[in-house]
């Protein structure tokens, strides 16, 4: 177990890349694993898929914080609230995760990501207070209309359902991960909020997964929970010490982007002309958004202050104590 008492010429050293560049190798992995995990859906399905993710990730964070868990949550003088507080976000996680899966087995990986991200970025809008920041969401929806192309009949509207839902949930989480991300080291929350969504999507996913498990789709999910969230949350940190967050957050938004090439490259899901266009008004509300939320904020936060699985800053989940924003707000992202 790496303590965060460990000096930093005893962590891992990665090569001296820009910010930018570790920040898009993040999004790249962790959409590779996304669109590697779709794979399995037939066999574990979505729900099992899902649940499995969440149990290996919650796995090896409690594996890392193993034993100053229980001591740190003493020292923070943990109360019942700073508890249900922690297991509500993951709850949330649970949630966001088990309805984003259902929305991708059901429709095009790139248009799932991209309704998604709704949550976010009406978060990021309504946090500019600015009327005319509103502008943003309605290009993103926009942009959504023409992925889901509902003129066309042939868009899965349960999908749609499911994916705003996990929009929903992320929003939720956007809110939530601030208290959590305050009162304890984020790694420490993240083990304990992944645990809690381990154990709330255990009945959804459980029978399904456990029913269709082989040794062969065990090593599989353990590989892709590494690869989805553990490395990108290493390079993100490593980004994060390097690059303001209104830039990461803008980066971030390239993430429908990101996530229709690996759907492309790995499971053959080509979008049509009318959804490309879609993906890009996407980005571009995202990339407005995240630069009308540092401005209202008055500094570098970006639309994604919490944009990831669990509430809590990328770099805690391997180094330690993480950098926090003025307000003890974590960065990170939903697994």
């Amino acid at each position: 177990m790496i303590d965060a008492r460990t000096s930093s010429s005893a962590r891992p050293q990665l090569p001296q890349m820009s910010g930018a560049v570790l920040v898009l190798v993040a999004i790249a992995l962790l959409h590779t694993g996304s669109a590697l995990a779709t794979k399995l859906f037939p066999a574990l399905t979505p729900g099992g898929t899902t649940w499995l993710r969440l149990s290996f990730a919650a796995l090896f964070l409690l594996l890392l914080t193993g034993r100053s868990l229980l001591r740190v949550l003493r020292e923070a003088r943990t109360t019942r609230a700073d508890l249900l507080n922690m297991a509500l976000l993951g709850t949330v996680s649970a949630g966001m995760m088990l309805l984003f899966s259902e929305a991708a087995a059901r429709l095009p990986l790139g248009t799932a990501v991209a309704i998604e991200l709704l949550g976010p970025l009406a978060v990021a809008v309504a946090s500019s207070r600015r009327v005319l920041e509103l502008g943003w969401l309605a290009l993103a929806a926009g942009g959504v209309l023409l992925l889901t192309e509902p003129w066309s009949g042939s868009t899965s509207l349960t999908g749609v359902l499911f994916g705003l839902g996990s929009a929903l949930c992320w929003a939720l989480y956007v809110i939530g991960t601030a208290h959590v991300g305050s009162r304890l080291p984020a790694r420490h929350g993240l083990a304990v909020s992944l645990s809690v969504a381990a154990l709330v999507a255990a009945p959804v996913g459980a029978p399904a997964a456990l029913a269709g498990l082989t040794w062969e789709y065990t090593a599989a999910i353990a590989g892709i929970a590494v690869l989805m969230p553990l490395i990108p949350f290493v390079l993100e940190m490593q980004a994060l010490q390097r690059m303001g967050k209104t830039a990461y957050g803008t980066l971030a938004a390239l993430e429908p982007a990101v996530s229709t090439v690996a759907a492309l490259v790995l499971i053959s899901q080509s979008p049509t002309p009318v959804q490309a266009l879609g993906t890009l008004l996407v980005v571009l509300a995202g990339v407005g958004a995240a630069r009308a939320d540092a401005r209202a904020r008055g500094g570098e936060r970006g639309l994604v202050a919490a944009h990831s699985p669990a509430a809590v800053q990328p770099e805690s989940a391997v180094h330690g104590p993480e950098p926090r924003d003025a307000e003890g707000e974590g960065c990170g992202r939903p697994l």
